[in-house]
């Protein structure tokens, strides 16, 4: 699945700096992150959306705590979200007696 989202190019040039910073190519990084380095590669590019497990795998292999790699994500960042609304949005609406 292609992603090409704002929070997916970010964690792929996050990615990419760091394995750049310790000077190992994709299937270096990819080998001790028990990945292909074809899906590293699309990851790095912003092109796919890495689940949980992956992104630990990577963070993991790269010595790295994996909210390094997320830090100052937000929703706004995902095309098509779904919802604006927020739970402090849902609540507020609530205590005025309408809906969100």
């Amino acid at each position: 699945m292609t992603s090409n989202s704002d929070a997916a190019r970010l964690l792929g040039t996050r990615i990419r700096e760091e394995r750049q910073r310790f000077a190992i190519n994709q299937m270096e990084l990819a080998e001790l992150a028990g990945l292909h380095f074809t899906n590293l590669g699309k990851i790095e590019r912003g092109q796919a959306n890495p689940s949980l497990h992956t992104i630990l795998r990577i963070a993991g292999a790269l010595n790295l705590n994996p909210a390094v790699l997320i830090d100052g994500m937000t929703p706004d960042m995902l095309p098509d979200r779904p919802h604006k609304v927020t739970v402090a949005d849902l609540i507020r609406a609530r205590e005025n007696g309408g809906t969100a």
